[in-house]
This record gives structure tokens, C-alpha cells and sequence, in this order.
């Protein structure tokens, strides 16, 4: 364990409670409503961030009064995230919220209209943004930015832009200006690239053996959105950075590749840790893949099994957020905390069906 890294154990989720720092976590909700244990756990760790999930999201109102209890009970106006893609992967489901295409719809358009392209991803994650800022979430997993390859898994499938990286690239910067423009941050992912991973990362530990060559095709759209605020690593093996470690857990991967090839200098967010990947790549349990994680080069770490028990094995592995690691995550909050640009949103949806269809 690096001298830096200093984990919290229960007296520490106390003392640090009545003072203003924040853990280096991002901690998941799979209820609609806080119990007190929850609560009291919350109040003493101060997580810096939270992730609703589909089984938190019942109604506008009910996820509205959550996130209003999730900020009281962590003591801070945190950053409440959620995965809302579009497509297989949204949190928010009909009926009760619209329906939005996987984003390989918006690729197809481009394909047809570069220009339409473009305004159809902007739009249709403005939309999102607008749906997110309504009930009280200020930042969103997105966009993928992961570039498939033919024989990969279909875990990315139809959930990135295209196969092209150029207008992976292009896409994705769309869409972030969309999320942006409706004051919400966003995050790109999956770095340094799952698009080549011939198994899912939720339930094995994949390994690429693609050359360097090679990859220089997956991290294309990351480099050309490398200023984007948030980003989440990969649970993958690259044999041609470090065969021992995925990225998550390897700080060749993170220093070298991320940080200096890539360029991305922004908040660097681990994967899920509950994930198989970290399970089959690392001795221990969560304490020490968020160690291991954070100890790589990682600002912060996502725990999203919405397990108390869980989340306060997480929490041990973590640390306070400070340094560099609390600058970036300032940064992101510039973002998720802004007030959005004014929008028409009835015009906006009208707009979207007829680019979209």
C-alpha cells in the first residue's frame, strides 16, 4: 500500500463525518428510499459521489426526494450519477420516462448525413440531460466511446457509435457537448477501450493480445476527446501494456498509456468493483480492489452493488479525496453543477423523432 493511500476504518467514517472532506468512492442504489443504517453509514463516509440504479428509479417525485436524501445524508451537495445511454443500457425505463435509441442509431444517421449525424447525438443526450437535471441527477455513464471489432463480445455492441473510430470520435463529442449544454457531466468510457474484448468483463476477465499497432484504433476516440472531465477504466488485460493487471489495476496502463499516450488528464473513475474481471484478476475482496485501484492511479472507485455490507468493505479500501484527485473532481462538478442553457425541450423532442425516426 502506497504512504499516500489511507484507508478508513469506522472511527475515521466518524471523524471525517463532522468535517468537509469526501471519500474517493462513487457508492450504488438499488432501493427507492434511504433506511437508517444507510443513512448513518452515509453521514459518517461522505462519499463524494452516488449511482442510481433501474430498482432506485420509480417515479420522477419518489427519484427526486432521493437524491434531495442521498446530499442530506452524505452532508454535501454530491454528484449523483446514473447510466442512461439509451438503448440496453438506461436506468430510467418507459413508461414513466421517454425512450431514447442505442447510440448506434445516431452512427447510422451519420452514415446517411454527417450533419444530421451529429445534431441527432447532440439532441438526443440534451433530451437526457434535460430528463436528469428534472429530478435531480447532475451527471451520466456516458458516452461509450468504445470502438468494436468483429469476434468481440457483444457487450458493447450496438451501445457504441460505430465501428469507425473517427466518428466514434466525432459522435462522442456530441454528445458530450449535449450533456454539457444541459448541465450535466458526462464520462467516457471504457478506457483505454473494451470494444476488442472477446468476453464480457461482468462476469470473466478478458485479455486482449492486440498489438500496439492495433490498439492505436481503439484509443483514437479517447485521445480526440481527451478533455473531457470524467472517464471510467476498463476491467481488460492488454497483453502488449501489461499482462499481469487490467488497466483498472495497472499503473503502466493508467501512467503511460492514459494519462501520457491518450493525454486524458481529467477524473479517472475505476469500472464497477464488483465486476468477475476484479474478482478473477486480484486476491482479496473489495477493500483491496478499491486499494489496488486507487493505488494504480485511479481518482476514485465505483461500488455499485447497493449492499451496505458492501459498500462499507468498499469504503475501507478508499481514501480521502484531496490533491490532484480533488481538483479533478472539482472539475467535473463545474460541470454537473451549472445551470443548463435554455431549451425547448417539446421542440427538442419533435426535432429528435424526425432525425432519429
Amino acid at each position: 500500500m502506497s504512504q499516500n493511500h489511507q484507508p478508513i476504518g469506522a472511527k475515521g467514517f466518524a471523524e471525517r463525518g463532522s468535517g468537509k472532506s469526501v471519500l474517493s468512492c462513487a457508492l450504488g442504489l438499488r432501493q427507492p428510499k434511504l433506511d437508517a443504517d444507510m443513512r448513518a453509514f452515509f453521514l459518517d463516509a461522505r462519499p463524494w459521489a452516488f449511482i442510481l440504479f433501474r430498482e432506485a428509479c420509480v417515479s420522477r417525485d419518489q427519484v427526486r426526494a432521493l437524491c434531495a436524501e442521498l446530499r442530506e445524508a452524505a452532508g454535501h451537495d454530491a454528484t449523483i450519477w446514473i447510466d442512461q445511454e439509451g438503448g440496453r443500457v438506461a436506468r430510467l425505463k418507459a413508461p414513466e420516462w421517454p425512450v431514447w435509441p442505442a447510440c448506434a442509431r445516431y452512427g447510422d444517421v451519420f452514415d446517411g448525413n454527417n450533419i444530421h449525424g451529429v445534431e441527432a447525438a447532440y439532441l438526443g443526450h440534451r433530451l437526457i440531460a434535460h430528463e436528469l437535471r428534472s429530478i435531480g441527477v447532475d451527471a451520466d455513464y456516458a458516452p461509450v466511446l468504445d470502438v468494436p471489432v468483429d469476434g468481440s463480445d457483444k457487450i458493447v455492441g450496438d451501445r457504441a457509435f460505430s465501428a469507425n473510430p473517427k466518428i466514434v470520435a466525432v459522435l462522442a463529442r456530441a454528445a458530450l457537448e449535449g450533456l454539457h449544454d444541459g448541465g450535466v457531466a458526462g464520462c467516457i468510457k471504457h478506457m483505454p477501450g473494451h470494444g476488442r474484448a472477446t468476453a464480457d468483463s461482468h462476469f470473466a476477465l478478458p485479455r486482449v493480445s492486440a498489438s500496439e499497432l492495433d490498439l492505436t484504433h481503439d484509443v483514437f476516440p479517447f485521445a480526440q476527446n481527451a478533455d473531457a472531465e470524467a472517464a471510467m477504466t476498463a476491467h481488460i488485460i492488454y497483453d502488449a501494456w501489461d499482462p499481469d493487471r487490467p488497466a483498472t489495476c495497472s499503473s503502466f496502463v493508467i501512467e503511460e498509456i492514459i494519462r501520457k499516450r491518450i493525454g486524458f488528464a481529467g477524473l479517472l473513475m475505476s469500472d464497477d468493483l464488483d465486476m468477475k474481471a476484479l474478482q478473477y484478476a486480484l486476491n482479496g475482496g473489495l477493500t483491496e480492489r478499491a486499494e489496488a485501484a486507487l493505488a494504480a492511479g485511479c481518482d476514485l472507485v465505483l461500488q455499485c452493488s447497493g449492499n451496505l455490507k458492501d459498500m462499507q468493505q468498499a469504503a475501507k479500501g478508499c481514501r480521502t479525496l484531496d490533491g490532484l484527485s480533488l481538483v479533478r473532481a472539482r472539475a467535473v462538478e463545474s460541470f454537473a453543477k451549472r445551470p443548463p442553457r435554455e431549451f425547448d425541450a417539446e421542440a427538442g423532442w419533435a426535432r429528435f423523432r424526425e432525425l432519429v425516426g
